[in-house]
């Protein structure tokens, strides 16, 4: 019988066991400290952090607020159902060329941009893909019609804003468009974000001004999802979200852990008077220019005299907000360009969204001679009873200042001077008053200085004084720089380097009508008048009262330069305006209807009314009008015959109402 030998062990086998049961050892503490640690100390943070991964949160957007009129019934601004069109490949499986083409009838999207979006979802059936968005009301009718025809078919309502006058009041009312990423940074960068990539918000008038009123707060709403899954969301005919139709693009069922509905946006109610607006915009646009080659570019502003309320605010030409929120906005023409970017580039050199009665200015003119005569009455450098002679021209050292009136309006005392307009008159006032008190009265009663009006981008103006022209001269000569007589002469009929806005003109106006107080205008209903205390004495009311009254009249020989905005039986106020854009000498030899249209002169005219309810001031700004007698005052007749007429007749049926038994 053969003896096995016994197996000889290797040399170290123990040390090496030892070693490996100590590994095994040391492996099986570490794995089960670091269990202990992921269930025990971090067990709050990794069951929250399952949770999230489980849990998604999706964003219930507000509805926008409302603008309104002065009263409730007159939505200027407000929120349409918008209907956008899907279709969920699965619904629509083994007759998709039929809907595809079917669609195509209805709608007008090519079946094969349907179909290569159909395939590109094979793998995800349950996708809502859109079709088209906003459809329009017929399109939505026939897709109704044909409905037992396009199984998967369905529509899905969202609100989209709507501006229910168009252009009318189109400035004001500003539009809505997309955030830019550098408005997005700023706003994560506040420390309570509000927005996300594809918001839009406010741009321009209202809509900006009361962004963060109009935009409310967004909800959300928390569901279950499954891996890699995104909601699919179904809303009835008004908008309303379907919570018994939440799945995700391959079927799976989604569960709605909880919703935080969305705050809609509160609405706003400003004081334009729209009949009033409506009709401005239409006086403007309709004035008549010579020649006919160009349309009339202007503004128009009405305010209640004593409060600042502003009841009109007209700027021609204007643009149609709805062009920011419609597919029609976003279809170019032939040159490549869409409405939207013609008027975002000021395609057509109009300036269309500014609005010209407080964002652009202008010479005021003639009409700058009522502040000249306030001043010079209030430091006692004239009187009633001043006179200045009057040939038809005024010397200073060597230049010749001419009046409008060749002939000369031989001796003229202050209130004639104001109704006639004597440039003369005023080239002597201007010199005795001084620049200093000039800037001094302009900029107590807001000429050259933001008026306070509650909407954005309002420009200042510029009334010049010595300092500014010096800061401001392109002339290298330091004579040349400083402030000479000649600017006060131009200074003191609104020429030279001033500029003003309609709107600052109205205000100065307004302060005429109720007394010498100045007000603050505003636009938002919900705002406190806010008018200082009287700035001039009653003395000087009067003298200039009757001057402009003066000017208006027809019964007075001679008639004043604003007798076209005389009304029988009204006490209406008036001051003519007329301010070069280019030197007269360009033009002296040529007709006026020779006179290229951007050489053509500002017509201007201010007007008041003292004796009817709301006392009104009225400012226009008639651009290339050429005159203010003939361009100007005819439209401010217009308005302010208009706005008293509309008004009786409001009164009239409100009183036969109230009667009624």
């Amino acid at each position: 019988m053969l003896s096995v030998p016994e197996k000889e062990r290797f040399e170290g086998f123990e040390k090496r066991l030892r070693w490996l049961t100590r590994g095994v050892v040391l492996v099986t503490v570490v794995v089960i400290l670091r269990l202990a640690y992921l269930q025990v100390a971090r067990g709050d943070l990794y069951a929250e952090e399952a949770t999230s991964n489980r849990l998604r949160s999706y964003r219930l957007k507000s509805q926008r607020g409302n603008i309104y009129g002065r009263d409730k019934n007159t939505v200027l601004a407000g929120n349409r159902a918008a209907c956008d069109l899907f279709i969920v490949p699965v619904e629509c499986e083994g007759i998709e060329e039929q809907v595809c083409e079917l669609l195509e009838m209805l709608v007008g999207v090519e079946a094969d941009s349907i179909r290569a979006k159909l395939e590109r979802h094979r793998s995800a059936p349950f996708t809502q893909i859109p079709v088209k968005r906003d459809i329009a009301r017929g399109e939505l009718a026939r897709v109704e019609e044909m409905a037992y025809a396009l199984p998967g078919v369905f529509t899905v309502v969202r609100p989209q804003r709507r501006y229910l006058y168009g252009e009318t009041a189109g400035q004001i009312l500003g539009y809505i468009g997309e955030l830019s990423p550098d408005e997005l940074d700023r706003d994560k960068a506040s420390g309570a974000p509000r927005y996300r990539m594809g918001d839009v918000i406010g741009r321009l008038g209202l809509e900006e001004a009361h962004e963060a009123t109009l935009k409310g707060r967004d909800g959300h709403m928390v569901v279950s999802v499954h891996n890699l899954s995104e909601l699919q969301l179904r809303t009835d005919e008004f908008g309303k979200l379907l919570m018994s139709e939440v799945w995700d693009q391959k079927g799976r069922t989604v569960t709605v852990e909880y919703e935080v509905k969305p705050i809609p946006g509160h609405s706003v109610s400003i004081t334009l008077d729209m009949d009033l607006q409506a009709k401005a915009e239409e006086i403007l646009a309709s004035a008549e220019v010579l020649g006919n080659v160009h349309a009339p570019e202007g503004a128009i502003v009405v305010l209640n005299a004593d409060t600042g309320e502003i009841l009109a605010l007209a700027s021609v030409p204007g643009y149609d907000p709805n062009l920011f929120v419609s597919a029609e906005g976003n279809v170019g023409d032939g040159d490549d360009l869409t409405p939207r970017e013609r008027l975002l580039s000021n395609a057509d050199g109009l300036k269309r969204m500014r609005h010209r009665a407080f964002q652009e200015h202008q010479p005021p003119g003639s009409v700058f001679k009522l502040l000249v005569a306030i001043a010079a009455l209030e430091e006692g450098v004239i009187d009633r009873d001043t006179t200045f002679f009057c040939p038809g021209y005024f010397r200073l050292g060597g230049t010749r200042w001419s009046c409008w009136k060749p002939g000369g309006h031989g001796h003229v005392a202050t209130v004639d001077a104001i109704a006639y307009s004597c440039d003369v008159f005023f080239y002597n006032v201007g010199l005795a008053v001084g620049v200093d008190k000039i800037k001094e009265w302009g900029s107590r009663l807001g000429l050259g200085e933001w008026t306070g009006i509650d909407l954005p981008r309002e420009e200042a103006g510029v009334l010049p004084w010595p300092e500014w022209k010096e800061a401001h001269s392109m002339a290298e000569s330091p004579y040349d720089r400083r402030w000479q007589k000649g600017d006060t002469v131009n200074l003191a009929i609104g020429q030279g380097d001033c500029r003003l806005t309609p709107l600052q003109t109205a205000v100065l106006m307004a302060a005429i009508v109720n007394g010498g107080r100045r007000v603050r205008p505003y636009i938002d209903a919900e705002h406190e008048p806010e008018v200082s205390e009287p700035l001039f004495s009653p003395e000087t009311l009067a003298i200039v009262r009757e001057g402009m009254r003066k000017c208006v009249t027809k019964h007075d020989y001679p008639s004043g330069t604003g007798r076209r905005a005389d009304i029988e039986g009204m006490h209406v106020l008036g001051k003519t305006g007329t301010s070069q854009t280019v030197p007269a000498s360009w033009y002296k030899d040529m007709e006026e209807i020779e006179i290229p249209y951007h050489w053509r002169d500002h017509a201007w005219f201010v007007a008041g009314v003292l004796d009817r309810e709301p006392r009104i001031a009225v400012s226009v700004l008639f651009e290339r009008g050429l005159h203010g007698s003939s361009g100007a005052s005819p439209l401010a007749r217009e308005v302010i015959e208009y706005f008293y007429e509309n008004r009786a007749e409001h009164i009239l049926k409100v009183a036969r109402r109230e009667e009624t038994p």
